[in-house]
């Protein structure tokens, strides 16, 4: 599903594989879209025409000949494999570059090349990833959920960033309501699922065995999901994490929720690595990225897969078309 307007693509760190994948990206789309154009340096991007714009109106009419960048220079050239934090201010001015442009009505959603953040945090970069720094750029009416979809599985992790014994600290009922109302709400809005059912991962082994293996599982995540349902969401569980990835209990929900970082995203990896897809819900515009690092390890040696970021620019256009499809018929 297309849009009318162009997708903006980040350039990402610099020295990663970024410009490798955004050049076999356009090589795949450029028939058949969608149309994306970069906001980078058009120096990391090798091996295909490229076509420099100054609005993203003109990219429709290059894509299919050439790659459409609107030039954002880098401070110093890029080395493949050695990031440089004098070129961060470049990589956070392309995000919010990108953001601007789909918040003017220019282009319809953002898709992000992997950052590095060790190299942005080394220049004054305050924002823990990609997902804080969006939510503060086009803040929506909930708190920012990083969703993953791949085939046949989307998994939200209800705390993210943080390690896994400030993770369980900070596990509580009011945050589980909070990230599974915003991801019922996302799934109606982006995905076009009008009855959205969700599936709650335990925390403990065997979801706690009514207390015997933890508190959590009863006397938080229960609770919410007994208020959630009360609220008209259709919420289960908890369920022991280990059985719920399985074809047939994928089969029972549109999203899962797990408990922290790893309980959500190993299965997508495991599922799909190379065309899993971030999803950013909550925002005020639609963005996506794909579901991999900078591979600083690769870069620069023609090794990079861009199945994921492929998986990436496509979802963005379906997002982006079901929020204007909502728009038109509100």
């Amino acid at each position: 599903m297309n849009t009318p307007l162009p997708l903006a693509l980040t350039m990402g760190e610099p020295a990663g594989i970024g410009g490798e994948i955004t050049a076999r990206a356009w090589e795949a789309l450029r028939q058949g879209g969608p149309c994306f154009f970069l906001v980078g340096d058009p120096a990391l991007v090798a091996g295909v025409p490229v076509a420099v714009i100054h609005h993203p109106g003109e990219a429709v009419a290059r894509f299919a000949t050439a790659l459409p960048v609107l030039p954002l220079p880098l401070a110093v050239p890029a080395v493949p494999g050695r990031p440089d934090p004098r070129n961060a201010p470049a990589v956070i001015a392309a995000i919010e570059r990108a953001v601007a442009l789909v918040r003017q009505g220019a282009a319809a959603a953002v898709v992000t090349n992997p950052i590095q953040k060790s190299s942005l945090t080394a220049a004054g970069f305050r924002h823990p990833g990609h997902t804080e720094f969006l939510a503060e750029l086009a803040p929506g009416e909930g708190p920012p959920v990083m969703l993953l979809a791949a085939a046949g599985l989307r998994a939200v992790p209800v705390t993210i960033h943080q390690s896994l014994r400030s993770a369980i600290e900070s596990l509580t009922e009011e945050r589980i309501l909070a990230i599974a109302r915003a991801t019922a709400a996302g799934l109606r809005r982006d995905f076009g699922i009008t009855a959205p059912r969700l599936a709650l991962c335990g925390l403990n082994p065997h979801a706690g065995e009514d207390g015997t293996m933890g508190l959590e599982d009863r006397d938080i995540i229960a609770p919410a999901i007994a208020r959630l349902r009360a609220e008209g969401i259709d919420a289960r569980g908890p369920f022991p994490a280990d059985t719920l990835f399985t074809p047939t209990a994928r089969a029972g929900y549109d999203a899962a929720l797990g408990m922290y970082h790893d309980q959500a995203l190993i299965p997508v990896k495991t599922l799909d690595m190379a065309g899993g897809v971030n999803v950013t819900l909550g925002l005020a515009i639609v963005r996506t990225s794909p579901d991999h690092g900078t591979a600083l390890d690769i870069a620069g040696q023609g090794r990079a897969d861009a199945g994921s970021l492929i998986a990436a620019l496509r979802l963005a256009a379906d997002l982006a078309a079901h929020r204007l499809n909502q728009g038109n018929a509100a």
